[in-house]
């Protein structure tokens, strides 16, 4: 479903990406992991369009969005992309229920739509009784859960997630994991997950250890 060729990446004069060759399956978990500077997160954010490679091609089914315009790509990762990131980044004056939301509304989906969709995932997710709630009265659990059902808002075609269990206990932490594997189980969702976690990257169908800017 991704591919991945050839991709390079640098800040300066520091090489963070050195010749990536990656594919991603649908439908497929995998993690990667590697130490503090190897460039997880880099891979993540330009296989997610949210950075361009110096250099290489990032290709969904067959398309390459390196040769999309800007306008064109934005439109591309709101309909195709999700992403949970390890602190949440919830909006802290709208609640649960209109972050979730806001994904489809920059989709310009109509608000009785995103609303009915909002209301069905954070049910899904066991979040029905906390939809009006902010995230101020959110547990960090909760809100990771409220993170991920505005991933999920756009039906995208991956989610990455970018050290997603990092700031949860663990009960919380394991809780998360399954709901990982409940949504590929129920919708066949595709993850990829940069993680320091060994249980989590122990349990994904894939680990890509990256070290010093290439796959080890």
């Amino acid at each position: 479903m991704i591919q991945c060729k050839n991709i390079t990446k640098s800040f300066g004069d520091l090489q963070v990406l050195k010749g990536i060759d990656l594919t991603v399956l649908q439908g497929e978990i995998i993690s990667i992991a590697g130490p503090s500077g190897a460039g997880k997160t880099t891979l993540l954010q330009i296989m997610g369009a949210l950075d361009k490679p110096d250099q290489g091609e990032i290709l969904y089914r067959g398309v390459d969005i390196q040769k999309m315009k800007d306008k064109e790509l934005a439109s591309f990762r709101n309909k195709n992309v999700g992403f949970v990131f390890q602190f949440h980044q919830l909006l802290p004056e709208f609640t649960a229920l209109e972050n979730v939301m806001i994904p489809a509304l920059i989709g310009n989906r109509k608000m009785s739509e995103a609303e009915k969709q909002a209301k069905e995932i954070l049910n899904f997710l066991g979040l029905a009784d906390r939809m009006e709630h902010k995230p101020a009265a959110l547990s960090g659990g909760e809100k990771q859960r409220v993170a991920v059902a505005r991933a999920l808002i756009n039906h995208p075609s991956v989610i990455f997630a970018d050290e997603p269990s990092g700031s949860l206990d663990t009960q919380n932490k394991e809780e998360l994991h399954r709901l990982f594997f409940d949504l590929r189980r129920q919708f066949n969702q595709t993850f990829v997950i940069v993680t320091h976690d060994e249980t989590l990257a122990e349990l994904t169908d894939r680990t890509i250890h990256l070290k010093d800017g290439k796959i080890s």
